[in-house]
């Protein structure tokens, strides 16, 4: 994986600067043991380093983290084949917004992308 490249998320969020994708990347098992932990204790779940293993929900190979499979935004934008919501012809839906709402950084991230995005005149 390079981690050179900057990753956006579905959602928005930038993976590349995510500390799970990043202890992923480094192969640090003591990383993801602090993933764990403090996710863990902020989402009020109990996680695993295992479960924190992630190269990016948008990447194509895994180890994806284990919300990811659950994650009802990655699978709507996989299923339109979306190379994140910014890219939705329904930008930005209410599932969406609802996560927006509690993460304004990728709110600002896909805002930016989908201004940047030309708009073809019918």
């Amino acid at each position: 994986m390079n981690t050179e490249e900057t990753m956006i998320a579905y959602c928005g969020i930038t993976c590349t600067d995510c500390a799970a994708y990043i202890a992923t990347n480094a192969d640090d098992p003591a990383g993801l043991e602090k993933v764990a932990a403090d996710w863990s204790k902020g989402l009020n779940a109990e996680l695993t380093a295992a479960d924190c293993r992630c190269n990016g929900c948008s990447s194509e190979e895994g180890p994806w983290m284990s919300h990811c499979d659950e994650c009802e935004i990655r699978a709507c934008a996989k299923e339109r084949q979306a190379a994140n919501c910014a890219h939705c012809d329904e930008y930005a839906c209410e599932k969406l917004e609802r996560f927006l709402d509690s993460a304004p950084e990728a709110k600002e991230t896909l805002e930016r992308i989908h201004a940047g995005l030309k708009v073809d005149p019918d």
